[in-house]
């Protein structure tokens, strides 16, 4: 009977995946690869053969194709090998459970259908991030939005925490046909965020090295210059904390803690 695994390869070239998932693509009858660049398909094919790439069923040459119709052909692809009888492997870049809506569409279809299917976890994007700018979220807490989700719907950040906004390339854009956004856009991202930060507040753009050579894009920039700042479909945008944490004077009260006693 055929089964399902979807498995995180990480973001750095071989380096990053587990064991487990490894051997999860060793042992598999066939593997869909979602990879960044052909050194990481090239590198999959190595241990497995009998890979497909999902890559060609985004829109090619110029084509306008709304990225649902590409996820849905993904996952379809992925179940026809698992209604064949085939141990069936989905390989994806980072964590594939994060930003990577296939996975979670292919395992609750196969679920649906009585096939077993399960995710094994692979190091993201916001592993990298707080390893590379050596920041521990623990210390103030840390908000995590999809930039064009923050804008549509009705969030309120806490300025007293780190603030993480995905895939800030394609900020506003709401047809699922682009992969970029506009200054305009972006514009209205940043006086939106003014609500809560000073436009001299410094953020951060960053991007994860996929290869052990490269290093991380780390760039410090004044919120109001975002506008301008040169984006790729893997940047995200932190936002440190504008603001210290405030003391619950109530709460402590009750809990019989003075605010000195925090250190």
């Amino acid at each position: 009977m055929g089964s399902l695994v979807c498995v995180g390869t990480g973001l750095q070239l071989a380096g990053q995946i587990s064991v487990m998932s490894r051997s999860y693509i060793e042992h598999a009858d066939v593997v869909f690869s979602l990879l960044p660049d052909g050194f990481s398909q090239r590198w999959i094919q190595t241990i497995n053969p009998n890979v497909i790439n999902l890559q060609p069923f985004y829109a090619q040459d110029g084509e306008v194709k709304n990225r649902r119709e590409t996820y849905e052909q993904m996952v379809s692809a992925i179940l026809d090998a698992v209604r064949a009888g085939k141990k069936t492997v989905c390989a994806l870049y980072g964590h594939p459970g994060v930003f990577a809506c296939v996975s979670h569409l292919a395992i609750k279809q196969a679920r649906a259908e009585g096939f077993a299917a399960k995710m094994e976890p692979g190091i993201s994007a916001e592993a990298c991030l707080w390893a590379d700018l050596g920041i521990d979220p623990g210390n103030s807490g840390h908000q995590s939005f999809e930039a064009s989700q923050f804008m549509f719907f009705n969030h309120a950040p806490d300025p007293t925490t780190h603030l993480l906004l995905w895939q800030i390339a394609i900020a506003g854009e709401h047809t699922l046909t682009q992969f970029h956004t506009t200054s305009d856009r972006l514009q209205i991202l940043v006086e939106q965020l003014h609500q809560w930060y000073p436009l001299d507040h410094q953020v951060v753009i960053y991007e994860a090295a996929n290869l052990p050579i490269q290093a991380p894009r780390i760039e410090y920039l004044p919120l109001s210059k975002l506008p301008e700042a040169n984006l790729s479909p893997i940047s995200t945008l932190l936002i440190p904390p504008a603001k210290k944490l405030e003391y619950n004077y109530a709460i402590l009260t009750k809990l019989g803690i003075r605010p000195e006693d925090l250190g």
